[in-house]
């Protein structure tokens, strides 16, 4: 008799990186994956028809275009007029009718997986607003996400984000204690808010070539069979801090794309690099002035990253012409893990020199997606800003792959001893 798979809803989904890792486990079946950014919704349905053989309608079924604010709504359907004018025409009938309960038909879930928005808990986003993010709605998002799991009650939840959040503290309560309350008033047990600084994990040590530090919140049931802790370690029992991938291990083997003698205009667009032999897709270059160009491969020839900040506050000002307070620019190295892939990529790829100096440029949307451990074969829907947006607020997909392999065993093995007894 075939096991039964176990079954998951994604919410905050992006593009699909914590569903695409719980799908190549093999051991999992997504029964939802809710999002409300176009591009993203888009993406996501196109890799579950092409990769995971979901007709048409299904894909757009099981992947909801909603804001997850409007909870009530997302749960049962019956969209408002005012909902429907925004989201109907991109959702399937039965979502904008009967929500997910109609969709999910009394089919149990397993676990609620997802990562809300980051940017209201991030030490930079929070330096860089006026407020430091205290007045900023996404600080709240997991009020919606602890909604969905009231309303469902999967065995299991993995909440995933930055390690601003161990810190965050929008009106003056820290924001881990906020979670650690609401889920406590549904039912759920997460570590405390002293404890939960054991949640953070380094993507580095689970075969993604980039240093990305991030927090998992893992929930079960007050009453549940399962303890808290043996998920935890199962996950860092899968690290490895000695074999770690590198740059080159990631994109190394990608065509080289060289900076032309002079920018030309193609169908329209600024053309600053061109590769003869690429049949990549995403793997264009973006457009980088000629000044640019010098001072990237600058950068890499020199070695820039090793001088002191005031050489590099100097070298910008030599070369721009523009007072700065900042490092204005940084390169990967090839025998390293790169800098953690952000959303920021979408405005420019400064800090994202690429490390072979006769390149001179930044590095394009498919090496930011390897980076992030996408498969080769994985297709983005939307401008290339949009895309680089999508990869750096996803979760690493390898490092997904691990938390859903690590959630399997745990659950396996405790009912396999239940059912022995």
């Amino acid at each position: 008799m075939k096991e039964r798979k176990l079954t998951f809803i994604d919410l905050f989904a992006g593009c699909g990186g914590l569903s695409e890792g719980f799908l190549q486990s093999g051991y999992f079946e997504g029964l939802a994956h809710v999002e409300w950014e176009l591009p993203m919704v888009e993406t996501l349905r196109n890799r579950l028809i092409s990769k995971w053989k979901h007709t048409d309608d299904e894909a757009k079924m099981r992947t909801v275009y909603f804001d997850i604010q409007k909870t009530e709504e997302l749960i049962n359907g019956n969209w408002t007029v005012e909902t429907k004018k925004k989201f109907a025409l991109k959702n399937h009938e039965l979502i904008v009718n009967k929500g997910l309960k109609g969709l999910l038909n009394n089919e149990k879930v397993d676990i609620i997986i997802g990562g809300p928005p980051c940017q209201a808990y991030s030490i930079h986003g929070r330096a860089t607003d006026k407020n430091s993010m205290r007045y900023d709605y996404r600080n709240f998002l997991f009020e919606s996400f602890a909604k969905i799991v009231n309303e469902f009650k999967p065995k299991v939840f993995v909440f995933e984000n930055v390690p601003g959040i161990l810190t965050a503290n929008p009106g003056g309560i820290p924001i881990k204690e906020r979670i650690y309350d609401e889920f406590h008033k549904i039912g759920y047990k997460i570590l405390t808010p002293s404890e939960l600084n054991k949640g953070l994990f380094d993507c580095s040590e689970f075969q993604v070539p980039q240093n990305r530090k991030r927090v998992l919140i893992i929930g079960i049931k007050e009453n549940s069979k399962f303890d808290l802790n043996d998920f935890y370690k199962k996950i860092f029992e899968k690290a490895n801090k000695v074999n770690k991938k590198t740059v080159k291990d990631a994109i190394g083997h990608l065509p080289k794309i060289m900076p032309l003698p002079t920018p030309l205009k193609i169908e329209g667009k600024n053309v600053s690099h061109f590769s003869k032999k690429n049949n990549y897709d995403f793997h264009v270059a973006r457009y980088h002035n000629v000044r640019d160009v010098k001072i990237f491969k600058r950068w890499v020839e020199e070695k820039m990253n090793y001088i002191s900040h005031h050489e590099k506050v100097k070298f910008y000002e030599e070369m721009t012409s523009k007072k700065t307070l900042y490092s204005k620019y940084r390169s990967l190295e090839w025998e390293k893990q790169s800098y953690t892939i952000v959303a920021h990529l979408q405005k420019d790829g400064l800090m994202f020199i690429h490390p072979d100096s006769n390149q001179a440029r930044s590095i394009t949307v498919k090496e930011a997606s390897l980076l992030m451990t996408f498969p080769d074969d994985f297709k983005f829907c939307g401008s290339n800003a949009i895309c680089y947006k999508m990869i750096g607020n996803a979760v690493p997909v390898l490092f997904a792959k691990y938390i859903s392999e690590s959630i399997f065993e745990v659950i396996n093995n405790k009912q396999k001893i239940t059912n022995n007894k």
